[in-house]
């Protein structure tokens, strides 16, 4: 179950929303593809915290899937970086009241406040 609730930490994070002037938008996993073909051609357009953590963490929580049970400091650390882009996506669409950008990041929260609670406060039966 914890492998299940990592990998869909990972995917809840694709959906976050994004929009900005002149009528744009994007869903995340749009934007990492961006930057992955950028990745080639000018690397150091994309050396950005807000860009390196959330895939830093996506890569950590990848690597945890192959884990049995995955490591509960490994999916603490991967939902932080993914975290920190999460929460200004929802400050944006607070202060920009966009019901679209907030509604876009609650699924990332409730799965990532759920699997913190099952990595370290549910206590295991005997």
């Amino acid at each position: 179950m914890k492998n299940a609730l990592n990998l869909l930490i990972v995917l809840s994070s694709f959906i976050g929303y994004l929009e900005w002037g002149g009528g744009n938008s994007q869903l995340l996993i749009q934007m990492e593809g961006e930057i992955l073909r950028k990745l080639t051609s000018d690397p150091a357009s994309i050396l950005h915290p807000l860009i390196i953590l959330p895939m830093i963490g996506q890569g950590v929580l990848l690597f945890t899937l192959r884990q049995t049970p995955p490591n509960k400091w490994l999916t603490l650390l991967g939902i932080v970086c993914i975290g920190a882009l999460m929460v200004i996506i929802l400050i944006a669409g607070i202060a920009g009241q966009r019901g679209m950008i907030i509604l876009s990041t609650l699924p990332f929260f409730a799965i990532a406040i759920f699997t913190i609670y099952q990595h370290f406060l549910r206590r295991t039966r005997v």
